[in-house]
């Protein structure tokens, strides 16, 4: 991240296909062709993880180490000789800028379930065993937790019979036994999703684009790993949680956030010298070239909640591993290529870490007129350069939807004086893409809405509200020949293209 570079967030699920949800087939490798096109040097995307069933968010998952089987190609099945041209000849109509998840599953699934038929007829291959084997030590637990899951009509683990609640190996050895080809089916899934996604990875990797990543801190407690690990979280004797995640009360809740995921046994982890994040950390490598950690102050200090509380009022702040976690990261992985989320209330201590172990944090542009003040420490002078600058992030509005429907009539006035000109909701996209494009800020990222220009109705995700979010995709039609001269000139104008040789002009 010392070099001037650009990027885009876009996650694979919001891509074009003809499935209703993108996925890793023609229309990623397009895509990264828009990336090369263009001068872009990363491709950030949201976590990789499959969704808990019925939710949709990338962030709640029953595995911390699985990939989504939603995102596999059924055209590179085809290709592989796994479906026929005929499985995918007559689809249903589905809208072009947004998932309807109920719909897509289903379909998916079908699919999916004739590829492991037809690899279940041609036998097992060796490079299947050798990835089997080299994931066992998650992939064995997550294919049992979910052949269970199934078989328990979808109940939380922990209201599993006593004896494979807690992991009893005799449960366990009969369990594996009894369903070993719903076993087989997931870790089939699971093979297929890491050869494509690796294939897409190397094809960006080829055209000097980088694949950005994210991890949240904190896992899903109905999930694999909390299970198959219990002693690393903060459990009661029934395997429930004592203490949950969430943050205090501020400006903008009464009430604090309650997020309810367990809470780490730092103690029992340190003892392991944090192997299972070490792990955790090692797989999101081998798929991604950097990573994202959200909630990234969780680390220095948490707030843990009672369980049973409804708000997060009554928690407290509790000190993290800090250093001594990221000195075990720091060995095992000496480059360190990671980014600190820390966006919010971040406290002197955690910008010390940061600090000693020179990681980058992030910058919203968005944030950055709300008050007025020149110091405000997302203006585009104020940013240092081991950062990653966005007009907005998943989370965010876009940012025609923010000038458009949330800021103030002060924070437009912040605005104007600041480009020095008067701006039209037409071109607000773009003057604040110019703003980070020049500014010093080594990396910059532009959610792909906003290149576009797109509204709030196009936004990814609106914290706290439960329905809509998590579906926007992209329509090519936008990405017009006018859309890739400007994000050239841009990027070239302001040395941020990958080859530094070739020189740009003014952008259109």
């Amino acid at each position: 991240m010392d070099h001037r570079c650009s990027g885009v967030l876009l996650h694979v699920t919001s891509l074009p296909s003809p499935f209703g949800v993108g996925d890793m087939g023609p229309n990623a490798y397009r895509f990264a062709d828009f990336l090369q096109e263009t001068g872009q040097s990363i491709w950030q995307i949201l976590p990789l993880n499959p969704p808990r069933k019925g939710h949709f968010s990338p962030y709640l998952s029953p595995s911390a180490f699985a990939g989504n089987p939603a995102l596999i190609s059924p055209e590179l099945l085809v290709r592989d000789g796994l479906l026929e041209s005929s499985d995918i000849a007559s689809l249903a109509d589905f809208p072009r800028n947004r998932v309807e998840f109920d719909r897509v599953i289903p379909l998916k699934n079908r699919l999916l379930e004739k590829a492991y038929r037809s690899f279940q007829r041609r036998g097992a291959t060796v490079e299947y065993e050798q990835f089997c084997e080299i994931h066992r030590h998650w992939l064995d637990d997550f294919a049992l937790f979910v052949a269970l899951q199934a078989r328990f009509d979808d109940k939380v683990w922990h209201e599993w019979p006593p004896k494979l609640r807690d992991c009893e190996p005799e449960a366990l050895a009969e369990a594996r036994e009894e369903l070993k080809d719903e076993i087989a089916r997931e870790k089939f899934f699971q093979y297929v999703f890491r050869t494509q996604w690796l294939e897409l990875k190397k094809y960006c990797n080829e055209r000097n684009i980088r694949i950005f990543g994210d991890i949240p801190i904190y896992v899903d407690y109905n999930s694999a790993d909390v299970w198959m690990h219990s002693h690393l979280f903060k459990l009661d004797e029934e395997k429930r949680p004592i203490t949950v995640s969430g943050v205090p009360p501020d400006y903008f809740s009464k009430t604090g956030q309650l997020w309810g995921h367990p809470i780490y046994s730092w103690d029992t982890l340190k003892a392991t010298r944090y192997q299972w994040w070490i792990d955790r950390i090692s797989n999101n490598l081998e798929l991604c070239d950097l990573v994202r950690i959200d909630h990234f102050r969780g680390f220095v200090g948490y707030w843990e909640v009672p369980a049973g509380e409804t708000t997060a009022i009554n928690g407290k702040w509790v000190k993290g591993p800090s250093q001594d976690f990221f000195r075990a990261v720091l060995d095992r992985f000496p480059d360190l290529p990671i980014v600190a989320e820390d966006l919010g209330v971040i406290t002197e201590d955690v910008v010390e870490v940061m600090r000693e172990f020179d990681l980058p944090g992030m910058k919203v542009l968005l944030f950055a007129f709300g008050d007025g003040s020149p110091t405000n420490p997302y203006l585009p002078h104020n940013l240092v350069r081991n950062c990653i600058a966005y007009t907005g992030t998943h989370d965010n509005n876009t940012a025609r939807g923010w000038f458009e429907e949330e800021a103030s009539w002060a924070e437009k006035s912040a605005l104007i004086r600041y480009i020095g000109r008067e701006i039209s909701v037409d071109e607000v996209h773009c003057a604040l893409i110019r703003l980070l494009m020049m500014s010093v800020a080594d990396t910059v990222v532009f959610p792909m809405q906003d290149i576009l220009g797109l509204g709030a109705e196009d936004r990814m995700n609106t914290p706290s509200v439960p329905d809509g979010n998590w579906r926007w995709r992209l329509d090519w039609d936008l990405v017009t020949p006018a859309v890739r001269e400007r994000l050239l000139s841009m990027t070239k104008t302001y040395g941020r293209f990958p080859d530094l040789e070739q020189k740009g002009g003014e952008d259109s």
